[in-house]
């Protein structure tokens, strides 16, 4: 098996407009009906719904993923502001929710979901959510809009049907009404929308409550947060910047190089991006670098480098002095890196691409002072930007990819020096991939011992991250940032 990118690690564009993230959720504004037709190229601009429709169904019906899809599709859009994190919101808040929407909907829809068109589906669970979950759409709206939209897309019984399943709804009262006898784990699975064996899992390793309070932290919109190039400026005159510029800013309580921003849109779009000071960034992933703790002039690997934010950082903290090979399995997602240490300014960052599992033969053993083995993972600590992965993932995949990953570990390991330090970090929240593959390593090579609790980053996260293993375990409730693990290694012979 090859390996040398991530899945599932990428960031999730949820509030891909100008409008806040955190307000997106609740806002509701209304998308107007459009005339475009979902599934079909529009002849005239379609509405917020329509495109949303349009997206939700591709999913569902394609595979297609829906942070990439939903971002072109806006792009093709040009809708306004507003109606851009409407849209937004409408996607992820359907898909994450789904298995709720769909509970709820069986109790009206007489012939059963899965027997209705994909995309008569979609318009009822994308209805369904803004009656349940945005509280500023006025549920009349919302059925307005849907039966609107079935009149243009299917015929009259169709919108009869539409109409009269989200009428029933709104009589119906409180939802979802559950049953006596659900197990706590099923009642988790419906009210917090994800699949029960994840509920199981999660609550076997970290308890019923925690369970939920993940389950529930997934739901949630992500912030929007970057890493601040500090060979450029530093943060507390980033800062100074944004809150000038009329933004929602505060520091990172989870990385020193972090500022969270709220309702700033897509700061890729900015002069600030564009003239390397700043990155895109999950607060968690930031501190992968920081636990790597590279020096100037050091000589550093960056195994599964793509989409390369880990290797920059890293950059900025030798303040661009010393060497990092960031190798990716995919040439053009080595592109990518490069691309990304040229806006930034860094010219301590060479690329390559190919297998990490082949890095071992193809490299001189015991020549790196740090590695980082970001290795690839079942991704289900990101599942906040990408909620389609609650439905992607089987329990099969946690397994498969564990075994890639020990391997993974094995074979990087002799390209350390003796007295370096190799950093093991993923982004989920599954102790089979985490802390039972460093156990595994550790078990195999007597002359590499755990370090992480010496680490600055366990210093200040400690109380709130766990100890898991040899290794630090974020989890999405913590701070509202993504799910990862990290071990820090060092080499003693």
């Amino acid at each position: 098996m090859s390996a040398g990118g991530k899945g599932g690690s990428g960031p999730r564009p949820h509030n891909t407009g100008n409008k806040p993230a955190a307000a997106s959720r609740r806002s509701g504004q209304s998308g107007g009906a459009g005339k475009g037709n979902p599934g079909s190229k529009p002849s005239a601009p379609a509405s917020a719904r329509e495109v949303a429709l349009d997206v939700l169904v591709r999913v569902e019906q394609q595979g297609a993923y829906s942070n990439l899809l939903l971002g072109s599709s806006l792009q093709k859009a040009e809708l306004s502001r507003e109606d851009t994190g409407l849209a937004t919101e409408l996607v992820y808040g359907s898909l994450s929710r789904m298995i709720t929407l769909d509970y709820v909907l069986g109790s009206f829809v007489s012939k059963g979901l899965a027997k209705l068109e994909p995309w008569v589906r979609s318009l009822l669970r994308m209805s369904l959510y803004q009656i349940m979950y945005l509280d500023r759409v006025p549920s009349h709206a919302a059925v307005n809009e849907a039966v609107n939209i079935s009149k243009k897309r299917g015929h009259q019984g169709i919108s009869g049907m539409v109409n009269g399943v989200l009428r029933s709804v709104l009589r119906a009262g409180e939802l979802p009404v559950l049953p006596e006898g659900l197990s706590r784990e099923e009642r988790i699975s419906i009210l917090h929308s994800h699949p029960l064996w994840m509920v199981q899992r999660w609550s076997a390793e970290y308890g019923a409550d925690t369970a939920e309070a993940m389950c529930a932290a997934n739901n949630e919109p992500p912030a929007v947060s970057v890493r601040v190039n500090t060979t450029m400026i530093s943060r507390e005159a980033m800062l100074a910047e944004l809150l000038a510029s009329g933004l929602d800013a505060a520091e990172s309580k989870v990385s020193p190089f972090g500022l969270v921003v709220r309702g700033g849109g897509n700061l890729a779009l900015t002069s600030w991006y564009r003239e390397g000071y700043l990155s895109v960034q999950d607060e968690s992933s930031m501190l992968v670098a920081e636990a790597v703790a590279p020096e100037a002039g050091m000589k550093v690997l960056d195994c599964c480098a793509a989409p390369g934010g880990k290797s920059a950082h890293m950059g900025e903290l030798m303040r661009d002095e010393g060497s990092i090979l960031a190798n990716d399995l995919h040439e053009h997602k080595a592109k990518l890196i490069a691309e990304q240490a040229a806006r930034l300014g860094l010219e301590c960052i060479t690329t390559a691409s190919g297998d990490a599992l082949e890095l071992g033969d193809s490299l001189q053993p015991e020549s790196y002072d740090r590695i980082l083995l970001d290795a690839p993972c079942s991704g289900l600590g990101v599942i906040r930007r990408k909620p389609d992965l609650k439905w992607r993932k089987q329990p099969g995949d946690v397994a498969s990819v564990a075994a890639l990953q020990l391997e993974l570990l094995q074979s990087v390991s002799g390209l350390l020096k003796p007295g370096g330090v190799l950093v093991y970090s993923t982004c989920t929240t599954e102790q089979e991939e985490n802390s039972r593959v460093v156990a595994d390593f550790l078990d195999r090579n007597p002359g590499f011992a755990p370090v992480t609790f010496e680490s600055a980053v366990w210093e200040r996260l400690e109380g709130t991250a766990l100890a898991a293993g040899a290794g630090m375990q974020l989890l999405p409730h913590h701070y509202g940032s993504d799910g990862f693990y990290i071990a820090r290694l060092e080499r003693r012979l």
